[in-house]
């Protein structure tokens, strides 16, 4: 359902962004006999709102990694004073509703997302290269969990709190009315981290929470003038942070040394194995050029 969803709303703005032409067409017509400030769109500075959804991908194959040696490197398993896998049940992709694998998973969260932009646009005849900075904000979510033995669940769900990045566009306007652009940048965001479990005898402390990261971002989108100084517009972005530093450590509580977490050093760092947070922004924006 989350790929239809997504699907279909690339679909929307594919036929949205087919009618940017038509639009910015009957758009320029009015002004055929004001040349100057036909010529004066996409150049200069504006300030941009935007607003749209955050589509998570499925994630498949996604669980947790341990560290049962303190070496750091996250390699091991957790195995029981037996010598058994004491997370036989498994993983999934989600957070987990109970302490068994049949209690099922929530899927990753879809979410919209809003911010602010500010930019400054160079035109040269029909073609426009500019830079940006912007703010955002993102409801999205996503989530893994592992299952023990025990039985006891583990998640970890992490979201985007806010980001701020700073990315290039360059784009081609055919008659000034339209601009079509391809963008791309770097910027920072704060990742925010949960972690829930059922497991009542360790204790479990998060190390590195809701740290600031650093990540990329890829798109492109189309813009027409409504008016003399306010453009539409739609946007696709790929947007992917490097999220490798949170963990949680698994100490003694009340278990015995014979605890599976402790058997090897006395405690266990956990991690989620993706690496990434990553997510797909489907936006339409709103624009003043001064």
């Amino acid at each position: 359902m989350k790929t239809l969803r997504f699907l279909t709303s690339a679909v929307s703005l594919a036929a949205a962004a087919a009618a940017l032409p038509a639009m910015a067409q009957e758009d320029a017509a009015p002004m055929a006999t004001d040349t100057p400030a036909r010529n004066s769109h996409f150049d200069g500075p504006y300030i941009q709102a935007f607003g749209g959804l955050s589509a998570r991908g499925n994630d498949r194959g996604d669980g947790l990694r341990f560290d049962t040696d303190g070496d750091g490197r996250y390699d091991n398993t957790v195995n029981t004073a037996g010598g058994a896998n004491a997370f036989s049940p498994g993983f999934c992709n989600g957070r987990a509703r109970g302490a068994t694998p049949a209690d099922g998973c929530r899927s990753d969260k879809d979410g919209a997302e809003y911010g602010v932009r500010f930019g400054y646009d160079k035109r040269m005849g029909n073609f426009v290269l500019g830079g940006l900075v912007e703010g955002v904000k993102s409801e999205a979510k996503d989530a893994t969990s592992g299952f023990s033995t025990t039985p006891a669940s583990y998640s970890i769900q992490r979201k985007l709190d806010y980001g701020v990045s700073g990315r290039l566009r360059a784009g081609y306007t055919p008659g000034g009315g339209a601009l079509f652009y391809v963008t791309g940048g770097g910027g920072m965001a704060k990742i925010d981290h949960q972690f829930q479990t059922t497991n009542e005898v360790n204790s479990f402390d998060p190390q590195r929470n809701n740290k600031m990261v650093w990540g990329w971002q890829a798109g492109g989108g189309g813009e027409i003038m409504v008016a003399r100084n306010v453009s539409l517009g739609l946007e696709y972005l790929y947007n992917r942070y490097n999220d490798n530093k949170y963990n949680v450590e698994v100490g003694p509580g009340t278990a015995p040394a014979t605890n599976p977490f402790l058997i090897d050093s006395g405690s266990t760092r956990i991690k989620g194995s993706d690496k990434n947070f990553d997510y797909h922004s489907l936006r339409a924006t709103l624009g003043f050029q001064f």
